[in-house]
């Protein structure tokens, strides 16, 4: 898919609603490689991260949405300190990815929306 710039505002909207719709998440990020260019920093980093919906929600054994990959972020230096200005996952393999619009449908329930 190609970028989308995203508010502030609306990435959060967005994430509460998927995330409220998750019983437990684990996200593990790791091997973080970082490359400066005056003010602006590369960061590449591994990603294992796993979603689990209530068990009522999938097949038995089948309630996680496993994600590994990598983030691709770019940082910029400002006069408050570092800030992120985009931030791109790259999914290499994942499990039971029809999970996310479980969660999603889950999330509008639970929120009211």
């Amino acid at each position: 898919q190609p970028a989308e710039p995203v508010s502030l505002e609306a990435l959060m909207r967005r994430q509460q609603q998927v995330f409220a719709g998750f019983q437990a998440t684990n996200h593990s990020i790791t091997n973080h490689r970082i490359t400066l260019h005056g003010d602006i920093a590369d960061i590449r980093a591994h990603l294992r991260a796993e979603h689990w919906v209530a068990p009522e929600l999938a097949e038995p054994g089948h309630n996680c949405w496993l994600v590994v990959g990598f983030y691709d972020d770019e940082a910029v230096r400002t006069v408050d300190g570092w800030r992120i200005r985009r931030v791109r996952l790259t999914p290499t393999y994942q499990e039971n990815t029809h999970l996310l619009g479980v969660a999603v449908a889950e999330g509008k329930r639970i929120l009211g929306g």
